[in-house]
């Protein structure tokens, strides 16, 4: 019986000496050795590919994209340079321009790296008793010299960060009111604007496990 009651307790002290080794992991990081092998130290930002229904989601997010980058030690291609010399190629839309092969888009701009992102949510929705507003985008660094993928990851926002969801008490007609009243202000004047920034500085930050490498104009360069 003694000998029973041994074997149970090693069993589990063997569960939970493995349970504790699993906690004490790291989170799964992301591979960076080729972003370091490539080393690059331009961008070009291409236009996100919109999959919402919100038409102003590109220039939403793609207007505060390129600072995290600057931010993070790498020179960035502005983003009038790169809408003009495309539209003078006949290239209006994200869909086309991301679909420019890597190569020419490096005889083009010179650039070392293109950042391609798609924006799967953007915008306020009205709930009941509440207006809420997000913005989600993912997104992928690409070598304009090899075509090989060197970092890619996801980020999301809502309002309720930046101050510009809506929630309301006091009676329910009261309430129905306020929160119809605040949705329409929200799509007539773009919060998602101020949401997109913060998604746009959470995807593209530098530094930590999963985000971008720093740039070689950081102070912290080859220090990640």
């Amino acid at each position: 019986m003694t000998f029973n009651i041994s074997r149970k307790l090693l069993a589990v002290l063997s569960i939970v000496v493995a349970l504790t080794a699993c906690a004490s992991r790291s989170p799964t990081q992301t591979d960076h050795t080729a972003f370091r092998n490539s080393k690059p130290s331009s961008i070009l930002v291409l236009p996100p590919i919109n999959d919402t229904n919100e038409v102003d989601a590109t220039y939403g997010m793609l207007s505060q994209m390129t600072m995290p980058l600057a931010e993070g030690g790498y020179y960035v291609v502005p983003v009038a340079e790169m809408e003009e010399t495309f539209r003078h190629n006949g290239l209006t839309t994200p869909n086309d321009i991301q679909g420019v092969a890597p190569d020419k888009l490096r005889s083009i701009f010179g650039a070392d790296a293109a950042l391609y992102t798609k924006i799967t949510k953007y915008g306020s929705s009205y709930r009941v008793l509440a207006t809420t507003t997000e913005v989600a985008a993912e997104a992928r660094l690409v070598d304009l010299r090899s075509g090989e993928t060197l970092w890619k990851g996801s980020a999301k926002a809502n309002g309720s960060e930046t101050g510009n969801d809506f929630t309301v008490g006091g009676g329910l007609v009261t309430a129905l009111v306020q929160t119809a009243v605040k949705h329409a202000v929200n799509v007539t004047t773009d919060k998602s604007w101020a949401v997109a920034g913060l998604t746009s500085a959470r995807l593209l930050a530098t530094g930590g496990s999963n985000g971008l490498l720093y740039g070689p104009r950081s102070p912290n360069y080859g220090k990640d």
